[in-house]
């Protein structure tokens, strides 16, 4: 029998490690917790709630923004009142053979589409600027439109006259086809010079109203959809016999699907080109912020940063060393190819060894140009995935072999998350281990989510979209736990997306806003879903849905 006086030192011990035990189960609940089983998440048949009183905008510390995103491709039409760009050559392989001629007709409803935003008591507003709409040639030599400089002033006046803040994208994809016939665009040194001009017109324009400024969306998707896959353009990348072998490759994201009949493209290299577009890219994102820092900012006094989209990869198998290092070499190749640049001037170790000479680099005044060329970072998530080892295949290299990894949202016949629009699954998990990540190795860096959403089928008149209150809910419970509990610095949240758009390769088969827009009858008429009147109560501190919700102006709100 132990001694009394050890009993007591025991007992004492086993209640210290009971309250521990205590201490992190809550902590692990926390963590975890995706706000699914909270009284707030309305009926089954996706009626929400009024009550959020206990998860709402007061959750958050008082000057992080909310606010929602668009691009001027996707909404705004009024392309006879511009030049043209590369999507408007493209437009044939797009799903239904749909363009955005019109698209959500934004250029003449902005005001509609502000007031919407701005009654749902969001606090910002994130849009992007037409390169061609401004420079119809892509160039000031060819002539500034003076419609599309009245467009823009209007719109940002619009925007701020109903206490929303300006975050204005400068690059969406929309680059000017002179510029893609003259020098192939960015495949050539030469878009340096043109963007950084371009950039410097927006500062000049704009910049007294605009405070927050991106240079680039999702430089990734430009580079990978556009030369590794074919699948944006300008359409390039190798031809079948290196093609298909991409096929079970590193193939990620919403625009890497592969058709198998699809027989690769005409032009391209998707071993060489697709690197050679990141690197110019980022000279490009550089150069502009470079232009800003010596000629506006000190007085102008805005931030500038740029936008970049990665998906969360969790190792196939956690406990094989080498599916662990496949996770970490997809994080590289997605997310650390744009970062690591911005962060220390060179491309990641990992990309270094699996690409090598093939792989551009900075030469000592590049370098210092894109270290730190940021103010802030613009991160877009959306879904995850696991990543596999595989063999290398060195006869065969391109973006889609290089990194050795088979990517699966699959796993032992389970999805990784509920599976939306074919490449969407939901795992909010994934946006805290990112952010938790990158403040890790990139010294804690502000951060906004300058884009998370998620896509349904366009299925006629149907307002009600619980699966989309759910994911933004259990995104933003991740959100409040990483700031709170992780002391990530992380400044706000975008919505994607205000309205229902041209979503790029999907045309209008599928959605993504809070807001309805009518396209099966051509009225472009706007609506509220149940995920804008969700919205309108998480956004109001008491918990409680406006009086005087904007919903109720709009008399056609699908009910």
């Amino acid at each position: 029998m132990p001694h009394k006086a050890t009993m007591a030192i025991n007992y004492k011990l086993l209640f210290a490690l009971v309250l521990f035990a205590l201490i992190i189960s809550l902590g692990h609940s926390e963590s975890t917790d995706d706000g699914s089983n909270d009284d707030d998440s309305g009926d089954d048949d996706g009626g929400p709630s009024s009550s959020l009183s206990r998860f709402n905008r007061s959750s958050f510390p008082s000057d992080f923004v909310f606010g929602a995103a668009t691009s001027a491709y996707q909404i705004e039409g009024a392309s006879d009142l511009r030049g043209i760009n590369i999507w408007d050559k493209f437009t044939a392989t797009i799903a239904n053979r749909s363009n955005a001629s019109v698209a959500a007709d934004s250029y003449h409803r902005y005001k509609e589409d502000v007031s919407l935003l701005s009654g749902l008591g969001f606090d910002a507003y994130r849009f992007s600027i037409s390169w061609t709409r401004l420079l119809p040639t892509g160039r000031r030599s060819g002539g500034i439109s003076a419609d599309g400089v009245r467009y823009y002033n209007d719109l940002i006046d619009e925007i701020r006259s109903k206490d929303l803040q300006p975050f204005a994208t400068i690059f969406h994809w929309d680059l000017p086809q002179t510029l893609e016939d003259e020098y192939k665009g960015f495949l050539s040194e030469n878009i340096v010079a043109d963007f950084a001009s371009y950039a410097d017109l927006c500062f000049s324009l704009f910049g007294k109203k605009v405070k927050h400024w991106i240079t680039l969306n999702e430089p990734w998707s430009y580079a990978t959809a556009g030369y590794a896959y074919g699948t944006f353009p300008p359409n390039r990348c190798s031809k079948r016999d290196k093609f298909n072998s991409i096929k079970e490759g590193f193939r990620v994201g919403r625009f890497a699907n592969y058709d198998e009949g699809q027989p690769g493209c005409e032009h391209g290299n998707s071993g060489t080109e697709p690197y050679i577009v990141t690197h110019n890219l980022l000279l490009s994102h550089a150069a502009a912020v470079k232009v800003y820092r010596e000629t506006y900012q000190s007085f102008q006094r805005g931030q500038i940063g740029i936008t970049l989209v990665t998906e969360w990869f969790e190792p196939y198998a956690p406990t094989y060393y080498s599916d662990v290092d496949a996770a970490r070499r997809s994080l590289a190749f997605m997310f650390g190819w744009y970062m690591d640049p911005l962060f220390t001037g060179a491309y990641p170790t990992e990309m270094v060894t699996y690409v090598g000479n093939r792989l551009p680099t900075f030469n000592e005044t590049e370098a210092a140009m894109v270290k730190g060329s940021y103010d802030f970072i613009g991160l877009n998530y959306y879904t995850a995935e696991y990543a596999k080892d595989i063999a290398c295949n060195k006869s065969q290299q391109n973006y889609g072999t290089d990194p050795c990894v088979h990517p699966t949202q699959i796993k032992n016949g389970k999805p990784i998350g509920e599976e939306k629009c074919s490449w969407l699954y939901v795992y909010p998990t994934g946006i805290q281990k990112l952010l938790v990540y990158i403040k890790d190795k990139y010294n804690n860096p502000p951060i906004y989510v300058t884009e998370n959403g998620v896509c349904r089928y366009n299925l006629g008149d149907r307002p009600k979209d619980m699966i989309r209150i759910k994911y933004h809910r259990s995104h933003l419970y991740k959100l409040r736990f990483v700031i709170n509990q992780k002391l990530v610095n992380l400044k706000g949240y975008f919505a994607w997306s205000v309205i229902d758009n041209f979503e790029w390769l999907d045309g209008y088969f599928v959605n993504f806003g809070v807001i309805r827009v009518d396209y099966e009858n051509n009225s472009r008429n706007r609506s509220c879903k149940d995920s804008a009147t969700w919205f309108n109560g998480f956004l109001n501190k008491d918990g409680n849905i406006k009086k005087a919700n904007i919903c109720d102006l709009f008399p056609d709100n699908g009910n």
